[in-house]
């Protein structure tokens, strides 16, 4: 389910601001919390329901390390979490890429299958690496399931990022106000997402067209006019696509409350990669 799709536009996210702005007035914040959760799993399921379970396992199996890490910190423990997310990330990204490589240089046929890429497995799966790390160094201290879980599956920044830190996230949800959904997080949520969605459907998808005339048709040498253009056309179609999506996800985080850090600050302008 996209940001811009009429079903979440129209369905999915008036339906979850009704759900949390009755829940805000009458019942206490954990149920607001878990309407959220609940919420951000319909959202990350829409796609295909058959990866719910990775996304919940996943959640649940990185939530018992960091328990086990902060009752007793060890290197050995870290290490075994870190190898445990890594693993589903290259089992579902890398495997058929390593069986290829391995069977040209071997001369054998793997039969490995085709594997479908869960949605957003790398931004949850480094994410909670990062909190691993962080129970480890000692500076976790909310320790509730219900926070934790709503800090990886937000549904403002669970498709594609930002990735933030639980520092930044999980103290906003333990001390979450009980009407949070107010009039000005409202107002202000919304203008956010509208420039975020005006950027993403007017500017980065009007460039796409342009960009497409190019790339589309690669085996014949393009004019210099074409080469340029084309170029540009998929320069700024890159930029104001993920500008206009950190800016909806901003926004939409904003409306329930929830301030995102600005993740996309003018990167053409960036020095270097790092």
């Amino acid at each position: 389910m996209l940001f811009n799709s009429l079903t979440f536009l129209f369905g999915f996210l008036p339906i979850v601001v009704v759900l949390v702005w009755i829940s805000e007035r009458t019942a206490p914040a954990h149920v607001t919390l878990a309407i959220l959760v609940a919420a951000s799993l319909v959202f990350y399921g829409w796609w295909n329901p058959a990866f719910l379970p990775l996304l919940i396992g996943s959640i649940v199996v990185n939530y018992l390390f960091g328990s086990a890490l902060a009752r007793r910190p060890s290197r050995q423990l870290l290490g075994v979490a870190v190898v445990f997310n890594l693993a589903l990330i290259g089992y579902f990204k890398y495997l058929e890429f390593l069986a290829e490589s391995l069977g040209a240089i071997l001369s054998i046929e793997f039969q490995v299958g085709s594997i479908a890429l869960p949605l957003a497995i790398s931004f949850f799966t480094f994410q909670q690496i990062a909190y691993q790390v962080d129970v480890y160094r000692g500076r976790v201290k909310d320790r509730s399931f219900l926070h934790y879980s709503l800090f990886v599956t937000f549904f403002p920044q669970l498709i594609a990022g930002p990735i933030v830190h639980h520092q930044e996230v999980i103290p906003q949800m333990a001390g979450r106000a009980r009407r949070a959904l107010t009039p000005e997080n409202l107002i202000v949520g919304s203008m956010i997402f509208l420039i975020g969605l005006y950027k993403k459907v007017v500017i980065a998808d009007g460039f796409a067209p342009f960009a497409d005339m190019l790339f589309d048709n690669a085996q014949e040498a393009p004019t210099f006019i074409e080469a340029w253009g084309g170029s540009l056309a998929y320069t700024l179609q890159l930029y104001f696509d993920f500008s206009g999506y950190s800016d909806m996800a901003i926004g939409l985080a904003r409306m329930f409350g929830v301030k995102l850090p600005v993740n996309f600050n003018s990167p053409y302008k960036a020095g270097s990669i790092i």
